[in-house]
């Protein structure tokens, strides 16, 4: 019955996307058939008012229809050009995360439930809640150190959310299983892979240790780095619904006008900015993945100061060295370099021809070196780059798009800052020092160093792995000779999830169409 839940679930939300205008905002003129028809048809079922609006306006409005589940979907789509397109994945990001607050008795219990003390134990007192949004809302509140009050933001989760989430995320694996099964031009971008991403995200941050060990992390990464910093952690008064951090008195970097007249040194501000991100990208391997200007504060030491850390990106050391040579490659004008990199990463098939791959990266770099250094966009850059390598079949890598798409947000906050700011020229020291450190004679010492302690391990494991060779070299001979059989359990098994997965199916259609029929004939 989840199945059929699930389904007048999804059908629900269609009916309020449509309802809202949000499917006759996307571009249908190209399509033909049964979709050009349910689009024309989604224009007809469009409220007039909503027909006034911009697309990004309709798509808010819906959302806040749909509720919390629904708006971390649209975020988490937002970081996923590759799935949603660009222009819809910026409407997206426009999304503001704000709803209603949560009476303040039920903050109180939900931190009593998590810390396991009362209120009053654990804070000299707790305000009225300032800012909520789909997961948690934030609390002014105090407490004694060293017989001193300290004001503190108190992060709590939203009572129910989890329960919430987990309804509508059957609905949403329904929705990608059906894109799948019966749209297969989509399949290649892997819509139930891309919710599954969304449900270990949302778990994630749903869960406030996590952030605090994100926060801490981060801390730990930047604690000598000039001009920024993140919020301290109270681990005592850190559970799996509440975060207890530092409070921040500062200037959003939204305000322009604030921060000029606080005197803050706005193009100095940017350069903080941008090169803090590459530090953390490049060198840590570990990146605030939300630095939108409603994260990003200055307190009065003139520090940039990041919250909420929800969302945060990894890069391993192979994708670090990826992305450093590229932009080494185009800095140098090496564009066959550049391609070789994509091959030797392996994100390139080596079916594909690296000059040809080369030739098509030279028409992305030769316009940019006749533009002044500060128009160029290196977010733009690698947005442009991504284009060309799907001509070449690049497999989609989720950690490379989740840092294009936030170095697009932190560019553009430092030209908000800095209308003229130079990005290459900024960026020049903190790349020259990674690229030094990691790609010249220390990089090479290095790898070296990395190859032996890998070859003794290997050693070490030699008697280990021939014995598993050897046995499975007796099964592939076994299998061979008599073919591979399933017991009859594992049989019974598959056919029972093979004929529960078509059923499952065929109801959630049947149940999508009975509703529209139903919806229908009420507007008739």
């Amino acid at each position: 019955m989840s199945t059929v839940g699930a389904g007048f679930r999804l059908v629900r939300a269609g009916w309020i996307m449509v309802r809202e205008g949000v499917v006759a905002a996307l571009p249908g003129d190209q399509l033909w058939g049964l979709p050009k028809l349910g689009w024309r048809m989604a224009r007809l079922f469009t409220r007039r008012s909503a027909l006034r609006l911009e697309r990004s306006e309709r798509l808010a409005d819906a959302v806040a229809r749909l509720g919390p589940s629904y708006v971390k979907l649209g975020q988490f789509l937002a970081t996923r050009p590759d799935v949603v397109g660009p222009e819809i994945a910026a409407d997206l990001a426009a999304l503001q995360d704000r709803m209603e607050t949560f009476p303040r008795a039920e903050a109180v219990a939900a931190i009593e439930d998590s810390l396991g003390r009362p209120i009053d134990e654990l804070y000299e007192s707790f305000g009225e809640p300032v800012a909520a949004a789909s997961i948690a809302q934030v609390h002014p509140a105090t407490v004694m150190r060293d017989g001193v009050p300290v004001q503190v933001a108190v992060k709590v989760i939203r009572p129910g959310v989890r329960r919430l989430f987990l309804r509508d995320l059957e609905s949403f694996f329904l929705a990608a299983r059906l894109q799948e099964r019966y749209i297969p031009a989509t399949r290649r971008l892997r819509p139930v892979e891309v919710t599954e991403g969304l449900a270990q995200t949302t778990k994630l941050e749903m869960d406030m240790r996590l952030e605090a060990a994100a926060l801490s992390e981060l801390a730990g990464n930047t604690r000598d780095d000039p001009g920024f910093r993140v919020p301290s952690v109270d681990w005592e008064r850190t559970g799996r619904d509440v975060l207890t951090l530092e409070w921040i008195d500062g200037i959003k970097l939204s305000n322009v006008e604030g921060l000029c007249a606080a005197g803050h040194d706005l193009k100095a501000l940017a350069v903080t900015l941008i090169q803090s991100f590459l530090r953390h990208t490049l060198r840590d391997g570990f990146f605030h993945a939300d630095m939108h200007p409603g994260n990003l504060f200055v307190d009065p030491a003139g520090d940039i100061v990041a919250v909420d850390l929800g969302i945060s990106g990894r890069l391993g050391r192979k994708e670090r060295r990826f992305l450093a040579e590229i932009l080494y490659g185009f800095i140098s004008r090496d564009y066959l370099r550049v391609a070789e990199v994509h091959f030797e990463a392996g994100y390139v098939p080596h079916r594909h021809d690296v000059t040809a791959f080369a030739q098509a990266i030279r028409a992305i770099g030769e316009p940019i070196h006749g533009q002044p250094a500060e128009t160029i966009s290196m977010a733009r850059l690698l947005t442009l780059l991504f284009e060309v390598t799907e001509l070449f079949d690049m497999e989609t890598r989720p950690e490379l798009v989740l840092l294009q798409k936030t170095m697009v947000v932190v560019e553009g906050v430092a030209r908000t800052l800095d209308p003229a700011f130079n990005m290459w020229r900024a960026a020049e020291p903190v790349v020259g020092q990674w690229i030094a450190a990691n790609l010249g004679p220390r990089g090479l010492l290095s790898d070296a160093r990395e190859g032996a302690t890998a070859l003794l391990s290997l050693a070490r494991h030699a008697p280990e792995l021939a014995h598993r060779a050897e046995r499975l070299s007796r099964e592939i001979d076994l299998m061979a000779e008599n073919g591979l059989r399933f017991d009859e359990a594992t049989a019974r098994a598959i056919g029972k999830a093979e004929a529960r997965h078509t059923r499952s199916g065929r109801i959630a259609l049947w149940v999508i169409a009975l509703v529209l029929i139903w919806m229908a004939w009420k507007l008739t």
